[in-house]
């Protein structure tokens, strides 16, 4: 955590630069909606460049009526727009110990847009779906050999899987517009998935194929890279990432930084969840003895985060001070005090502590 951090052009911290996988860095987003120069890259694979004038997005499988969807013919149907949430699956996998393979994120590998494009469900119902569909297939035309062991034994498609009940739900958009401008490339261009209050690795980029199927798909993306451990009748059994579990963060003050004593400081962050409602928050300033309740910025809205706020006045006393924040659901639930082992180095959403020191720089030195 203490190293240097390196920063992209356009204030994006690199966590990988091929694939291209750079971070927010949250302390420097004040607004409800994550700006798209601020908006975190997450990349399996280099991105593709599709031409407008032959893309097409194909709608096949479990369904009556196949077809197939030009750019233009996706742009002509009638749209909605939604704010949508998206958080990287291994968002704070640096604060799990000991440490673990893959890109080291932070905090920043989340962010809170507005979505614009055709609900999936008016796609799916335009091609007929069978009601025997039990999952649908999202495929991008990124492509590439994996790096995660069981490596494929030749280069695949990313690929993501909506069970049939949320694929069908009006929220889940075929999105061409973010923050009321055309996809970049990074994000998805032309087209791409959004599923609001599931991992974002279900919101798949450069979106070509939807694919319905009968079975339960176990592709690689499913099973290896995204899958975490459950149980069936006692017996553990694979299955895949999906509907985003309950977090806060803390965005300011950043990891080890350095706050004046006695002085009021207002800590900051934003929380989230996936299916429900953020109804509560508090924050700890002294490693979890004593928590506070902090403030709501913004109203509650299903599948969009909450920026929130605690004025805290800080200790006389110099030293390393240990903050954390935690936030409860509509359902009672809070967030837990570990993490869960059987997501492996994925679903950090544990309450994840922030060191700062306190230290007058007008003091002597020690």
């Amino acid at each position: 955590m203490a190293n240097a951090l390196q920063t992209y052009s356009a204030g994006l911290i690199i966590r990988q630069k091929e694939p291209t996988n750079l971070e927010t860095p949250l302390d420097q987003v004040d607004s409800y909606l994550t700006p798209m120069e601020l908006f975190y890259i997450r990349s399996h694979f280099p991105a593709p460049k599709l031409d407008l004038a032959s893309y097409q997005l194909r709608i096949d499988g479990a369904v009556r009526n196949p077809l197939s969807l030009s750019y233009k013919q996706l742009r002509d149907m009638p749209s909605e727009t939604r704010v949508a949430t998206l958080e990287c699956a291994g968002n704070g996998r640096v604060f799990l110990i000991p440490q673990v393979a893959g890109a080291q994120w932070e905090l920043g590998a989340v962010g809170n847009a507005e979505w614009t494009g055709v609900p999936l469900a008016a796609l799916l119902e335009h091609a007929g779906l069978e009601e025997d569909a039990c999952e649908v297939v999202l495929e991008g035309a990124d492509r590439g050999t994996p790096t995660e062991a069981p490596v494929p034994p030749g280069p695949i498609s990313y690929a993501g899987i909506l069970l049939q009940d949320k694929a069908i739900q009006r929220e889940v958009l075929i999105a061409y517009q973010m923050n009321g401008r055309d996809l970049p490339l990074d994000h998805g261009y032309p087209v791409r998935a959004v599923v609001p209050g599931h991992y974002g690795m279900a919101s798949v980029k450069w979106l070509t194929h939807v694919h319905a199927v009968r079975e339960p798909f176990r592709g690689y993306w499913q099973t290896s890279d995204y899958g975490y451990w459950d149980y069936l009748d006692g017996k553990p059994v694979r299955r895949a990432l999906g509907e985003m579990k309950l977090k806060s963060e803390i965005a300011r003050p950043r990891v080890y930084e350095t706050l004046a004593p006695n002085q009021v400081y207002t800590v900051s962050g934003a929380a989230w969840a996936g299916e429900t409602e953020v109804t509560g928050i508090a924050v700890s300033t002294d490693g979890g003895q004593t928590w506070a309740e902090a403030k709501f910025l913004d109203p509650v809205q299903r599948h969009a985060w909450r920026r929130w706020k605690l004025d805290w006045l800080t200790p006389t006393k110099a030293g390393q001070y240990t903050l954390l924040a935690r936030a409860k659901d509509a359902n009672g639930n809070g967030q837990p005090d570990k993490h869960d082992q059987h997501y492996g180095s994925h679903v950090i959403n544990h309450t994840l502590p922030i060191e700062v020191f306190v230290d007058d720089p007008m003091g002597s030195p020690a």
